[in-house]
């Protein structure tokens, strides 16, 4: 881009090693411009592009002729394809403002460097838009270096200039962040939309464009929330808090939160409805709207859940391995929480107290998001959750995100979020994945759940665990989505009581390619054997046998769990080594892969992937590790010069809890 003469040019050497500090900025400006057109030139040549320098001083911009020729100027360079380059003339103009030039301004800011100019320049034209570029990633609340300072997404003039501190300025421009805002301000009371960004970061202004979160955008519209990053840093901050609580005083939390749920029931449901009647009035679909209800059953059966949590608060600190490296030297594994969660979920209130007590027993912050379906219930569920946190930790520990956007920046916050867990849709879960660049996401995209009934199978068994599977409940992940049969099982008096009982329950049934040309009449095609409805309909395919089963499970299911009716002890064996699912279930309907009937209390979520934690994530899917090393005074010298010598041996576990913990570990 730049030749190495115009480098020498740039920046002789004797002027920056002899003379830096007494650099007088109009003589930097005059050597510059040549530099700095050159550059242009160059770099808009390769895209056939012309480009020419307009240098303008204050009064070009007071003067209404002088402002009416520097537009029509501008008009015709763009209509020639032209791009204007324009820039004050720092040369000859004055650095501090005059009374003359305030009053030719009359509306408070005079053009004394780019930053006022690219305002001045935006409101003449009615820009849409000013980008004012920096070296920094946009307005902090600090100097950009300084600990605690953040940067601010948003800037509502109004509202947060006393957030700002100012560094120095700088020692040879002329602008400066205080610069930046100030005619960003000004700019922004003139109707042109304004965000300050880095001008170093790679499509960087065609990301702006596309409405993605760089830099800080100015608004005239106050903040009502708190910035999300803000509400990540207090979550961590209550995590802390925390991991300093007793296990009897994180207990006691989750009882309230359990107690809460059943005293302010009315008030639940008052709120839930206000949801459902609106879901109804949009138009949500049956299978979200069975999803989006509670009733006093559901928050009973909440409250127990939550109350078999709070029995499980002591996991934190639990030492799950102890050796001894060398004399008096000692090494245990203890376990401690991850950190900070952002779980996102949809349709579903009542996993929010789920989720809630789950992180709070194990020492995690937590952001949530729930579905818009779920406002109202959410809502009075956030706060219920949060008034059980005092007086222990502060209310923050547990914060509600309200849009997507939110998320969105949340997802890009790789430095306060530590775990991100979407429960949701296929669609949901993939575009947390696909935004989470940073941050570990645990889940399950899909729940396509497959019965298989062997030929050796208890037929009345089987028709009992079909019936469970698919009509329990049908939007749920674990419920049914394909039943696989043993081919000599089909037209036989069982296929004919199972298509009874199906049509019985209305479950609408698709054929496998297989079943297909089996029978006479087939129910319709299915589109693909790969299908997770969420409702109630299955598809039906007939395998040759136990071996085929496993390889059409393995082909079509979305890893979460499958389930074999048979009485044959080695075919079950075969099938609940070889398929390769989170949950694998013998004569057990799929309904059962839950954290609360696995007795974990309940679950933030089923997880398909390999690592850190899979199936039903309960307590111990939250907790993470921190090795501790206790001797006196020891030193790696010691042992690598021969004075001491490793010795690994692994102790007992000091208690039975201990052990328990570690065995539950192990499997």
């Amino acid at each position: 881009m730049m030749t190495m003469t115009m480098r020498k040019s740039l920046s002789p050497k004797d002027i920056l090693e002899n003379s830096r500090l007494a650099i007088q900025r109009q003589a930097c400006a005059a050597f510059g411009q040549k530099g700095l057109m050159s550059f242009y030139e160059r770099m808009f040549q390769q895209y056939n592009i012309g480009v020419a320098q307009v240098l303008v001083t204050k009064s070009n911009f007071y003067n209404a002729n002088s402002r009416k020729n520097l537009q029509a100027t501008l008009d015709e360079l763009l209509n020639l394809n032209i791009i204007p380059i324009l820039n004050t003339n720092d040369a000859v103009a004055p650095f501090t403002d005059t009374d003359a030039e305030l009053t030719a301004a009359k509306d408070g800011i005079v053009v004394n460097d780019n930053d006022s100019l690219a305002a001045r320049l935006g409101v003449l034209i009615s820009a849409d838009l000013l980008l004012i570029m920096s070296d920094v990633n946009g307005v902090y609340t600090g100097p950009p270096g300084l600990e605690g300072s953040r940067l601010l997404h948003t800037f509502c003039p109004k509202q947060d200039s006393q957030k700002i501190a100012f560094g120095a300025g700088s020692k040879v421009g002329t602008g400066g962040m205080e610069s930046k805002i100030k005619c960003a301000s000004w700019a922004l009371d003139h109707n042109v939309g304004v965000v300050i960004s880095n001008g170093q970061i790679d499509k960087g202004i065609l990301n702006i464009m596309d409405g993605k979160q760089i830099g800080t955008f100015f608004t005239k519209v106050p903040n009502q929330s708190m910035p999300v990053d803000v509400q990540a840093v207090k979550a961590r901050d209550g995590s802390r808090q925390l991991q300093k609580l007793s296990s009897d005083e994180r207990k006691s939390i989750i009882d309230k939160m359990a107690s809460n749920l059943i005293d302010y029931s009315n008030d639940i449901l008052q709120a839930n409805k206000l949801d459902l009647d609106q879901a109804t009035k949009n138009g949500l679909k049956p299978s979200l709207i069975a999803r989006l209800g509670l009733s006093e059953k559901k928050l009973q059966t909440l409250s127990n859940g939550l109350q078999q949590i709070a029995e499980k608060a002591d996991v934190l600190r639990q030492v799950v391995r102890r050796t001894r490296l060398a004399d008096g030297l000692t090494l245990k594994q203890i376990t401690t929480p991850i950190g900070v969660l952002l779980v996102i979920f949809e349709s579903r209130p009542d996993s929010l107290p789920q989720i809630a007590a789950l992180s709070i027993c194990s020492g995690n912050g937590l952001l949530l998001k729930g579905g818009s379906e779920a406002k109202y219930s959410n809502e009075i569920l956030t706060k219920l959750m949060q008034d059980a946190l005092e007086p222990y930790a502060p209310r923050e520990t547990i914060s509600l995100i309200n849009t997507r956007e939110q998320v969105s920046n949340l997802l890009q916050l790789g430095k306060y979020i530590d775990l991100v867990i979407p429960r949701g849709s296929n669609d949901l879960v993939q575009s947390v994945q696909k935004q989470s660049l940073q941050i570990p996401v645990l889940g399950h995209a899909e729940g396509i759940c497959h019965v298989y009934v062997d030929r050796d199978a208890d037929l009345d068994m089987a028709l009992r665990i079909i019936r469970d599977s698919k009509c329990d409940y049908p939007s749920a992940c674990n419920a049914m989505e394909t039943l696989l049969i043993h081919k000599d099982l089909v037209r036989t008096p069982f296929f004919e009581s199972l298509i009874d009982l199906l049509r019985l329950e209305k479950v609408k049934v698709y054929s496998g390619p297989r079943l297909s040309i089996m029978i006479p009449f087939p129910p319709p095609p299915a589109t693909s054997l790969g299908v997770e409805y969420g409702d109630l309909q299955c598809a039906i395919e007939v395998v040759d046998d136990v071996k085929d089963a496993i390889d059409h499970v393995n082909k079509f299911s979305s890893n979460h769990t499958d389930s074999i009716v048979t009485e044959n002890q080695n075919t079950a064996k075969d099938f609940l080594n070889n398929v390769d699912s989170a949950c694998v279930f013998h004569n057990v309907s799929t309904r059962f892969s839950d954290g609360y009937r696995f007795g974990l209390g309940a679950e933030v979520g089923i997880s398909t992937g390999r690592i850190h934690a899979r199936g039903p994530v309960g307590i111990e899917g939250l907790l993470t590790t921190k090795w501790i090393v206790e001797g006196h005074g020891d030193v790696v010298a010691d042992f690598t010069e021969g004075r001491k010598q490793f010795v690994h041996e692994t102790l007992n576990l000091t208690n039975n809890h201990e052990k328990l913990h570690a065995r539950q570990k192990v499997a």
